[in-house]
């Protein structure tokens, strides 16, 4: 049975980066206040029309993005393992007068806390880095989503995973091999936060990802690389075009982003 320790600990590392994070530069409230749309061209150009449409957001954060989506017509719910996340995206929801609903578990748990299919289920940036269990994992996908829904996901490369924090050098296994215990000194929307916090994560291969997809009984209708972020959370990046960062010494020789759509029979 795997260990489920893991989940307070990374439950309490999200409640701390919580509030952080809504005050951040980096998240910039204000402007996602006046009606700024968080998401990014990548996804975007994946989801497509998403007016009038149903979408499960898993591991929503403090719902930016699930927000976002429901002020482009989507009849949204948002998933996330952290309590103060859910609480503010709540708040927000109702500050800005949207309809979104949120529910707060653990994402193994939300066939337990959701009884409902969707025409898209959607997830991105820094997602399964948290989870220990694929299969288990693109299952709940599966679960929610209509016959002929799809699931789109954009997410950080499995290589940039691979190296230390400054991009020196390899410093973790591409393949899943097992969990990787951290401490952390701040938070990547903001370094110099007064936060020092311990959390666990696994990597997991390309091949890993697809197939767990395709064993829950999907296709894959679209697999994408990019040579570069749209957020600028990593190290020692630079800003080549708008909104798109590399890392300075590396450039475009590494991909950074993955996207991929796959559909449910």
């Amino acid at each position: 049975m795997q260990d489920k320790s893991y989940i307070q600990k990374n439950k309490d590392l999200w409640n701390k980066r919580t509030e952080v994070h809504v005050n951040s530069e980096f998240y910039d409230m204000p402007s996602f206040l006046k009606g700024k749309n968080t998401l990014n061209s990548i996804e975007l150009n994946l989801l497509g029309d998403v007016k009038g449409k149903s979408i499960l957001h898993l591991q929503c954060h403090f719902g930016q993005d699930t927000l976002s989506l429901a002020r482009l017509g989507a009849d949204v719910t948002g998933a996330d393992l952290s309590e103060k996340a859910i609480e503010k995206a709540r708040d927000l929801n109702k500050e800005l007068a949207l309809q979104a609903t949120f529910v707060c578990c653990d994402i193994y748990d939300l066939p337990k806390h959701l009884n409902k299919k969707f025409d898209i289920v959607f997830t991105s940036y820094g997602t399964i880095g948290w989870l220990p269990d694929l299969d288990k994992w693109a299952a709940i996908i599966s679960n929610h989503l209509k016959p002929g829904g799809k699931f789109v996901m954009a997410d950080f490369h499995p290589v940039v995973w691979m190296f230390d924090d400054d991009f020196n050098g390899v410093g973790y296994n591409y393949f899943n091999s097992g969990p990787i215990n951290e401490v952390e000194q701040g938070t990547y929307a903001d370094r110099d936060a007064n936060l020092n916090s311990e959390y666990v994560g696994w990597n997991h291969s390309t091949s890993e990802l697809l197939s767990s997809l395709l064993n829950a009984g999907l296709t894959l209708k679209s697999f994408q690389e990019f040579d570069y972020s749209p957020y600028n959370c990593f190290r020692h990046t630079e800003e080549f075009k708008s909104g798109k960062f590399r890392i300075k010494h590396l450039g475009n020789k590494i991909p950074m982003v993955y996207a991929l759509e796959a559909s449910k029979k």
